[in-house]
């Protein structure tokens, strides 16, 4: 098979620095060599390819858009394009590195204090270190603010008793960031760092998955987890906190949605000029040229939508409203292209032997976490209205 075309209709390359597509390249190398020629087995197997981790690591992927600590340092763009070459992979890729950096480094980073930021920001970097997000619990996922998760003060600390679910990285990871309610109200909310060994503290990982088959996802039991006061994040109070962590993940499932959308296109498009049915090749025919140009026609809009919000993170104008704008538009012109894709392959799309039904596999739950589709349509409602749908 000749090497990846990636669809550019509008030459966006043009709008992108040096930098960035160096950057973009590094990665889309990365997963051409590392990544594709193992995914497709591990997702069979069901298992997470940790060797993987390592080579991330080395190539600045973990946090690459905080500044020191051995960051990258890179600009939103440079990080998104990361996101999409990685999720070209495997959105399991991708989700390992982008709890990693937005969900785990981020918020040491951002509410961290100088202490907890040069034990752990650098480790992490490095891969030394992995971390998980402690957030969603079985009862509580598109509601936080009602977690059952508490904190009880102690002399020396804090108390931990909880349980969390859906948890990406969890039983591999050596640092938890777990939010827990020290009060009676969401504004009592604060974050924790739970090391790996904590006694009461166990991650059981969720089995028997057919989505993120190439993810570790797993369950957070807290039993009477004791932690210093050190343990605590001292920048932030709330809900502000997690759900700031949550616009970093978004921004990147973004970016990475078009990697899935990529992915797909181009395996349609080989083999619809390929497969030769009453005597010419299928993309021959309107309908098939109709599916091609519908996709290429998303795509398109995908990555301008991610690229304009891109650059006004980089002015620090992003909104979290436009996050999810982007987050829930992309992810669900990426699942329904993943399903286009599958329907042009006929038969043979259900197959290891290609990956869109991987992609379309995986992108049911990406459509469902980091905020469902219907939250980010009542977030994006409400900034249109001036109306709270939640309440």
């Amino acid at each position: 098979m000749s090497a990846y075309r990636a669809l550019d209709l509008f030459e966006l390359d043009a709008l992108l620095t040096e930098e960035e597509r160096l950057v973009r390249d590094t990665a889309r190398s990365f997963v051409s060599e590392r990544v594709l020629p193992v995914i497709e087995r591990h997702f069979e197997q069901g298992s997470f390819p940790m060797d993987l981790i390592p080579q991330m690591a080395e190539l600045g992927f973990f946090g690459a858009n905080l500044e020191g600590y051995g960051c990258a340092g890179l600009g939103a763009v440079a990080y998104g394009l990361i996101m999409q070459e990685l999720e070209r992979g495997d959105s399991g890729v991708r989700s390992c590195a982008s709890v990693q950096g937005s969900l785990c480094m981020y918020p040491i980073y951002a509410y961290g204090s100088e202490e907890q930021k040069e034990r752990w920001l650098p480790r992490m970097a490095a891969g030394e270190v992995i971390g998980c997000f402690g957030l969603t619990e079985p009862d509580h996922g598109s509601d936080p603010g009602s977690m059952q998760t508490r904190a009880r003060r102690t002399a020396g600390g804090w108390v931990l008793n909880g349980t969390k679910r859906w948890i990406t990285n969890g039983s591999i990871a050596d640092l938890a960031v777990v939010w827990a309610r020290t009060g009676e109200d969401a504004s009592s909310i604060r974050g924790f760092l739970v090391e790996k060994g904590t006694p009461g503290f166990s991650a059981p990982q969720i089995e028997r998955k057919w989505s993120l088959r190439a993810s570790v996802t797993s369950d957070l039991i807290l039993e009477d987890v004791e932690v210093p006061d050190s343990a605590m994040l001292p920048g932030v109070q709330g809900l502000r906190g997690p759900l700031s962590c949550l616009n970093q993940a978004r921004y990147g499932i973004a970016w990475g949605a078009i990697g899935a959308m990529q992915a797909c296109f181009d395996e349609a498009l080989r083999y619809a000029t390929a497969r030769t049915q009453f005597g010419r090749p299928i993309a021959g025919f309107q309908l098939t040229q109709h599916k091609l140009c519908e996709m290429a026609s998303e795509i398109t809009k995908a990555q301008l939508l991610a690229l304009r919000l891109g650059r006004l993170k980089e002015q620090g104008r992003a909104q979290p409203w436009q996050i999810s704008l982007a987050k829930r538009n992309n992810v669900y012109w990426a699942l329904e292209i993943a399903r286009t894709a599958r329907q042009i392959l006929g038969a043979s799309g259900i197959t290891h032997e290609y990956q869109c039904g991987r992609h379309a596999a995986n992108l049911e739950s990406v459509i469902t976490y980091e905020g469902t589709h219907e939250i980010h349509t009542l977030i994006v409602g409400k900034q249109l209205t001036g109306l709270d749908a939640f309440q």
